[in-house]
């Protein structure tokens, strides 16, 4: 309950404070780029149900049915101008807040996936469903997309073993250095899985 507290206060806050930002994105990523400026997927939450991400678009419309689909490299031309900026700060994630007041995420977990992924998990790594995923995680804190999809999802079971406050609180440090970094958001030798990994 603290916990779900704790995401319903910090995200309805956020989601007020970086409205301005959202706004303005909505508004002009459809003058460089045709088409909505959301993008939505399916992705699989706690439990394994399954739920509609919501993002800001940062790649050309009908991006997953061209050139590597899901993957995405350095220099990626599917990528817009606007998209490299958005992807760089994260604002393209902001809109994942509603999804956290919706319950389907918390403010910290494991990255949410595509189905075709967890459909590849041992039984092990399910143990990755056990909790909400989250707009950030001990895994985007410590490699991000630099790391193999095994490294990450090790490092998601880790923080699901030995969550506490003061991890989280490590967690929410390290996110905005990463953030305001800009680092590890694309795989140099190509995606974290064997099908590409998420447009995360």
């Amino acid at each position: 309950m603290l916990r779900r507290a704790f995401d319903l206060v910090t995200a309805g806050g956020l989601l007020i404070l970086s409205f301005p930002v959202i706004l303005a994105a909505l508004i002009a990523i459809p003058l460089e780029s045709r088409g909505s400026p959301i993008f939505r997927q399916r992705r699989v939450g706690l439990g394994g149900e399954e739920f509609e991400l919501i993002k800001l678009r940062t790649m050309v419309s009908g991006a997953e049915s061209l050139g590597s689909g899901l993957a995405v490299a350095p220099g990626d031309d599917r990528i817009t101008r606007l998209g490299a900026l958005l992807r760089r700060t994260s604002i393209d994630e902001l809109p994942n807040l509603v999804n956290v007041l919706g319950g389907q995420m918390s403010i910290i977990g494991p990255r949410p996936t595509v189905a075709a992924q967890v459909e590849q998990y041992t039984p092990r790594q399910r143990g990755r469903l056990a909790v909400r995923p989250g707009i950030t995680g001990w895994a985007q804190v410590n490699g991000r997309a630099g790391l193999s999809w095994d490294e990450r999802i090790d490092l998601d079971l880790w923080y699901i073993e030995n969550r506490s406050w003061k991890v989280d609180r490590q967690i929410l440090r390290r996110t905005f250095r990463t953030v305001f970094g800009g680092e590890d958001l694309y795989r140099e030798n190509g995606p974290a899985w064997n099908s590409g990994h998420e447009d995360d």
